[in-house]
Formats: C-alpha cells, sequence, structure tokens
C-alpha cells in the first residue's frame, strides 16, 4: 500500500567532490587499492547512488509502518520470508526457499535459507523467524494503535490479547532450517502477504537490545525506541549508517556480508526533497541521481536531457470514495449512480493522467484475479445523473468534496487537476460541491479515515496481487472510510469478502469474487473507480541496472552509477 509520505526539509544540493591536481597521483594510487580491495571483499563496483525521496521517514523499523517512503528505505535493509519477481507482482522465495501448506490451508512449512546472517552477525534461521512472529503478534498499548501495527492489523487482524481474532495462531521451529506457521483459517493472501516490508525479518538479538517494542504514545503522535531510529538489523544487500533529520539525508553501506549477489554500488543515500520541482532540478544539477514521480508534462524533456525515464505498468486504483456517515441522500444508491454517470471519466484520463493510464471499470487492475468483464459500467451521462437525482429526492443535492494538498501518489500525480475536473463534472449534473482541501498529511487522511468527508480522492498501490489486497482492504469491515455499517448491505459485503478470501478452491474463489465485483458495482457502489495510472521513475545517464516494479518497490542493489 501507498499510504501518507511524511515531508521534512530540503536537504542542501553539493554533494560531488574533486580531487585537486596536486594530489591526483597519489590519491588515485590510494583510491585504486581501495576499490580493488571494496570489489574483492564485497563483490560491488563501488561508488554512491543518491536517490531524491519524495518525503521523510517517521522511522526505520518496517513493523510500526505503513508509508511507502519509509518503506522505500528498509526494503533496501530488510527481506521477507518470500518476496517479488523483479518486474513483477509474483511471489518468489527469499529467505524461505521453498514452502508447502496443509490441504486444508492453516499449516505453512518453510524450509529456510542456510548461512545468512543479520547485519548484526547473529543467525537467520527458524528460531529468528518465529520471534519475529511472536513479537508482532503480542504487541501490546501503543503497539496495538492501528497508526503503528497498520499491516498486521489489515492482514492478520488481531493479537494475542484475543480481543480481535487472528488469522495468525502460532509458529514452531521444528529445526533450524524449518519454520511452521499455523493460522487460525485458509485465507488466498498467504504466503504472498509475507511479502510486504512490514512483515520483514528482523534480528530478535538487536530489537531486545534496543527495545524495539517500546514505542510511547504522545498525543497524536507516538516516541519510537532506539531500535526504530538508529538501530534496524535485517539481512538485506544494504545497512544503515545515519539518518540526519537537519538536511534530511539518510545513508546506508553496502552489506558485504550479504548472503546473495553483493550491491553494485558502496553507498546509498536518500535525499528527502518534498517538491517535484525540486527534484527535478537536482537531478539536472547532478545532486541526485534519480527520483520518482516525475510530472508527466515533464518526461520528454527528462528524456531528451539523456535521463532514463521507466514507466511501470499501472498496479493501483484511483477512486472517488463516498461516505455513507454524515449526508443521509448518498445512502440511496441511486444518489451514489448519479455520481458515477455524471463524471466524465474518459476526459479525466486523457487530460489529466500521464499517457497509458485506463480508465477503471472496478476496483483494481485486470492483472488480479477475479475481475470481472461484465459489471456494470457508468458512462458519462449528466442527463441521467440528474434523472436519478430527481427519483431519490435529491435534485439539490450539496456535497462536501474532500481532496488532498502537499502530495504526489502514483494513481494521483495531480491532486488539484483531478479535483477541478470531478468538481466541474458534478455542478453540470445540478451537484452543489463544497470544496475541501487539506494537506494529505496535515488533515486529510485523519479526516477520510475517520469518515469525516461526503466524498473524497483517494487510490492505491498494490501489495500483491490477490483480490482481497485491493476490495478486501477497502470494503473488508463496515466501519471503514466509506462507512458501509451505515448501509444495510454493509455487513453482509464484509461477510462475503472474509469468505471468498478464506476460500480454499483457486477456482471458486475466482468466481466468488467476480461475483463480488459486479455487486460492487451493480447493488452497493461504495466508491466510483476512476483510473489506473502508470507511474514513472528517471534516473540520470550515469545509472545502469534500475529495475522497475509494479507495486513501486524497487530494491537498488542492482544499480550502478558510473563516474563522467
Amino acid at each position: 500500500m501507498s499510504r501518507a509520505p511524511s515531508a521534512l526539509r530540503r536537504a542542501p544540493s553539493a554533494r560531488r567532490r574533486v580531487v585537486t591536481a596536486a594530489v591526483a597521483l597519489v590519491a588515485a594510487t590510494s583510491l585504486a587499492a581501495c576499490a580493488q580491495s571494496q570489489r574483492d571483499a564485497g563483490g560491488g563496483a563501488g561508488g554512491t547512488f543518491t536517490f531524491g525521496a519524495a518525503g521523510a521517514p517517521d522511522l526505520f523499523d518496517p513493523f510500526y509502518a505503513s508509508d511507502g517512503e519509509t518503506f522505500r528505505v528498509t526494503r533496501q535493509m530488510t527481506e521477507g520470508l518470500v518476496g517479488f519477481k523483479p518486474g513483477s507482482s509474483d511471489v518468489e522465495p527469499e529467505l524461505a526457499e521453498s514452502w508447502d501448506h496443509s490441504p486444508d490451508g492453516k499449516t505453512w512449512t518453510f524450509k529456510l535459507r542456510q548461512g545468512v546472517k543479520f547485519h548484526d552477525g547473529t543467525d537467520f534461521n527458524a528460531d529468528a523467524v518465529c520471534k519475529n512472529f511472536q513479537r508482532m503478534y503480542n504487541q501490546t498499548g501503543a503497539g496495538q494503535n492501528n497508526a503503528l501495527s497498520y499491516y498486521w492489523i489489515e492482514n492478520f487482524g488481531g493479537f494475542a490479547d484475543g480481543k480481535s481474532p487472528s488469522l495468525y495462531q502460532s509458529c514452531d521451529a521444528a529445526d533450524p532450517a524449518t519454520a511452521v506457521v499455523h493460522l487460525t483459517r485458509a485465507t488466498s493472501k498467504f504466503p504472498d502477504l509475507l511479502g510486504l516490508p512490514s512483515f520483514s525479518m528482523q534480528s530478535p538479538t538487536a530489537m531486545d537490545q534496543y527495545q524495539a517494542n517500546n514505542v510511547q504514545a504522545q498525543g497524536d503522535s507516538f516516541v519510537y525506541p532506539e531500535y526504530a531510529r538508529s538501530h534496524p538489523t535485517g539481512t538485506g544487500p544494504f545497512k544503515f549508517v545515519s539518518y540526519d533529520e537537519s538536511n534530511g539525508t539518510i545513508k546506508l553501506a553496502r552489506n558485504d556480508q550479504y548472503w546473495g549477489e553483493k550491491a553494485k554500488v558502496s553507498e546509498l543515500i536518500f535525499r528527502i526533497i518534498p517538491d517535484e520541482t525540486a527534484r527535478k532540478q537536482e537531478l539536472e544539477s547532478g545532486a541526485i541521481d534519480g527520483y520518482d514521480y516525475p510530472n508527466a508534462a515533464d518526461l520528454k524533456s527528462l528524456r531528451d536531457a539523456g535521463n532514463t525515464v521507466q514507466v511501470r505498468d499501472p498496479f493501483n486504483i484511483m477512486y472517488l470514495g463516498i461516505t455513507q456517515k454524515n449526508n443521509p441522500a448518498l445512502q440511496d444508491l441511486r444518489v451514489r449512480q448519479a455520481l458515477a454517470y455524471a463524471i466524465d471519466r474518459e476526459t479525466l484520463v486523457k487530460a489529466n493522467l500521464p499517457e497509458g493510464a485506463s480508465v477503471a471499470t472496478q476496483f483494481y487492475p485486470n492483472t488480479v484475479d477475479g475481475y470481472a468483464p461484465d459489471v456494470q459500467q457508468y458512462p458519462h451521462d449528466p442527463a441521467r445523473a440528474r434523472q436519478l437525482l430527481t427519483e431519490a429526492g435529491a435534485s439539490n443535492l450539496t456535497v462536501n468534496f474532500y481532496w488532498p494538498t502537499e502530495v504526489t501518489r502514483p494513481y494521483m500525480p495531480d491532486p488539484q487537476g483531478i479535483y477541478n475536473a470531478i468538481a466541474e463534472d458534478l455542478r453540470e449534473a445540478g451537484i452543489t460541491v463544497n470544496p475541501i482541501s487539506k494537506p494529505w498529511n496535515g488533515g486529510y487522511i485523519d479526516d477520510v479515515d475517520n469518515a469525516r468527508a461526503d466524498i473524497f480522492l483517494l487510490g492505491w498501490t498494490g501489495d500483491y496481487n490477490t483480490p482481497d489486497n485491493f476490495i478486501g482492504t477497502f470494503f473488508g469491515t463496515p466501519t471503514n472510510r466509506f462507512y458501509t455499517a451505515a448501509a444495510p448491505w454493509g455487513e453482509d459485503l464484509a461477510a462475503q469478502l472474509r469468505a471468498a478470501d478464506s476460500e480454499p478452491d483457486e477456482a471458486k474463489r475466482n468466481q466468488m469474487y467476480q461475483d463480488l465485483n459486479r455487486r460492487l458495482l451493480a447493488e452497493y457502489l461504495p466508491a466510483v473507480p476512476l483510473s489506473h495510472s502508470p507511474p514513472a521513475i528517471v534516473t540520470s545517464p550515469r545509472v545502469q541496472g534500475l529495475q522497475t516494479s509494479p507495486l513501486t518497490a524497487e530494491e537498488f542493489a542492482s544499480v550502478s552509477v558510473s563516474e563522467q
């Protein structure tokens, strides 16, 4: 998932240094010897890759994170039992070499990669796997807050205290190379969900030493322990060095003891530059080597300057959310359908989204199982929208339309432009629009999550390739941001989603999801699907080897940077 990126002050631009001619000969000899030593020890080519990040991470413990900018950093340092094939959303082995499950789908046996060490030199083994699961399952106090354990709650449910049901039951270390995970029910998303950064394996020794679980609530925020701030310890190709909040610079170093192919660069730096125009200028100046989410209008000029612009396959959805809690008119299906007919999605996509974007007919891309080719369509039809509003007794409908500022999302590159286009369409259908804009991290997400908006712009980048990761996340509980609990079908929809996710037979499960997608569009319509958008990432001519991910989950170990 791609949630809220944090903001931090812009870092200084200078980073390159030149060796003076007076010491060139001595330095060249010394550096050559050092570089050879590094290559021999680490298998990498040396050098530094500097990436312009759109936001600052709150912490470096991925279990407590839910935002893409934190995961962008922690993904380089930590690994899961499973990972995703480069350039794909398909699961492949990572720290587990293979796995199998019982016929009922409740017991999963993982054969672990041997000889793997955490960054602190301790062993990765089955005992470490079970300690990681026990750590996640046994959260107490602030650790159970949805803002911290978001991905655990969304995917596993409750904790060891039994206050809410949990998908997780227990973990056994059958032998050092075999971990057995027991679930309370079958689920379509296992083991795929173990590829999420939040469920990465971290050193039990380091977590104990630096009190990883000692997170404290302080008003509306949290105070994180030393582990999350300064000592994240995984098994990945890079390890943590420092985070200088004063200039927004995060430094990682190559892990020369990495079990797999060593990183190509010896140093990985993230510079936090919230403004997209500033990121472009820093790339042009040579201060950074790449950045994410370039403006679609800049793609041609970036390419013309010799940069590499890669456009990922769209694995996301942008939607117009509809909250049924506060405005009684929105509880009427005809009113929600009127909103859908009012929006000119074809023009919206052509005018406001990058090349390759497409109109969405349902709440996930057609590459995900259970996609239904015959859902109800809502073509642009203002007259039909007006008719439905009249039939519902809502011809004078007024809506509070929330849209976010200070943000760029993979599915929503220009929030204001998208808002303007949709608001104009709604007005054309006779709907009065009351605009409410707030910073993404300054109230917008809080208001949306707490069902304060009538309608709102939001979306999702898939974490892994299952229907439950999309529509199960959106509508799987009645007290969601759409507040379907206010609808007579809210509980029924949630129950249908749980039943589909728990169906072990793949063919039957896919049919259940197809039926759900049909009903979501024809009978429920808790939101209006708008578009799928292909986000781009840009690197300088000096950069080679970047493999893009449809999950926007790039790993930088394959990147090399040449000197020019």
